[in-house]
């Protein structure tokens, strides 16, 4: 976990901590609205993942009854301080880090199973 906190922090131009939230709403986001089998596969390829989904509250339950979607996910990242630069350069960190993980085809199963992710990709 800390090597991908570490390239999206530089990637970014954000602090450690931000992208440690970032990654949690993130993986959170793709676990509620992404093809869930998928998902997990990537999750458990990443060491302390579910810690960092836990943390950032975006596990499901509650803030799953006050609306999802990538227009949730963007607010929800937006606010942490980051603008759209930011969050773009982030998913795409995050997807190539995905990719070195599980593999280009596996992650571009759960990018097209998305709905509205295929933008960032």
């Amino acid at each position: 976990m800390d090597e991908l906190i570490g390239r999206l922090a530089a990637k970014a131009g954000i602090d450690d901590a931000v992208a440690e939230k970032t990654v949690g709403i993130i993986l959170g986001f793709l676990r509620n609205e992404g093809p869930s089998d998928k998902v997990q596969a990537l999750i458990d390829e990443i060491p302390g993942a579910e810690a960092v989904i836990s943390a950032s509250g975006n596990g499901g339950g509650l803030g799953r009854l006050m609306g999802g979607g990538l227009m949730a996910l963007g607010t929800k990242l937006m606010g942490l301080g980051l603008g759209m630069s930011e969050i773009q350069s982030v998913a795409r960190e995050l997807f190539r880090f995905g990719r070195d993980k599980i593999g280009a085809d596996r992650m571009g199963e759960i990018i097209a199973g998305t709905p509205g992710l295929s933008q960032f990709a």
